[in-house]
């Protein structure tokens, strides 16, 4: 019985450290501010056009580092753009956008609203929330072989399993929800955003190999592939 209660214990609490903990560390450790007002209103039209429903929206202030958030945002490039993040972090109802004061300030209304769009797909598919499942779910099959509760080859049949089959949902997942972005704001605004953000960056956006078939998330260049080829479908229909 307390073997049981230790793996549903392992597993419970790697779920709310995978679903929770960026949010309390994003909150707690970062230079953040509230929109001001002139802030708030754009922010409302840009969140409305990308259809991105969120709780509380949250600004790191320039210089202070990332928030820690999905691709492609991430560093400052050469041409003087600060870097451009945005990240919804947080369960359900208490969802927060974070964002860095470059996506007001140095970027363009669409590429902003297809980087929300984005993020908003990742929110209806419930992306964060099946991350978090899957991983608890690895840590539960590792903890039941490290307690003996199952026979090691069972167990490491059970891992081999689980992790393939998170591989494979995890980028369908993904998909789906470029899906729902392309869908709310157009397929090539959103490739188009995923590509701005990356020349700022100075890094070109990857595409997948060997080395990135154990990975949950495509590589960049393969969703703006995606993008880009339902944009060209859709204007040949």
């Amino acid at each position: 019985m307390l073997t049981v209660a230790f793996l549903v214990g392992a597993a419970v609490l790697t779920l709310l450290a995978v679903e929770i903990g960026p949010l309390y560390v994003a909150d707690r450790f970062r230079d953040l501010r509230e929109p001001t007002d002139a802030e708030r209103g754009r922010l409302d039209y840009l969140r409305e056009t990308a259809g991105l429903d969120v709780d509380r929206v949250a600004i790191e202030r320039r210089g202070a580092g990332e928030v820690g958030g999905n691709e492609p945002g991430g560093d400052s490039g050469s041409d003087g753009v600060g870097p451009v993040e945005v990240a919804v972090r947080g369960p359900p109802r208490r969802r927060v956008l974070f964002l860095s004061e470059a996506v007001l300030d140095d970027v363009a209304d669409d590429v902003a609203i297809g980087l929300f769009a984005a993020e908003a797909g990742r929110v209806e598919t419930y992306y964060g929330e099946f991350r978090a499942v899957a991983i608890a779910a690895v840590v539960g099959v590792l903890a039941a072989i490290v307690t003996a509760t199952v026979p090691f080859e069972a167990g490491f049949a059970s891992l081999v399993a689980v992790g393939l089959a998170a591989f494979w949902v995890g980028r369908r997942v993904q998909y789906a929800a470029d899906d729902r972005a392309a869908d709310a704001v157009g397929a090539d605004r959103v490739a188009d955003a995923f590509e701005r953000v990356a020349a700022i960056r100075g890094v070109e956006p990857a595409t997948g190999d060997w080395s990135t078939w154990f990975e949950v998330q495509p590589p960049l260049g393969d969703r703006i592939a995606a993008l880009r080829e339902r944009d060209e479908s859709e204007a040949a229909s």
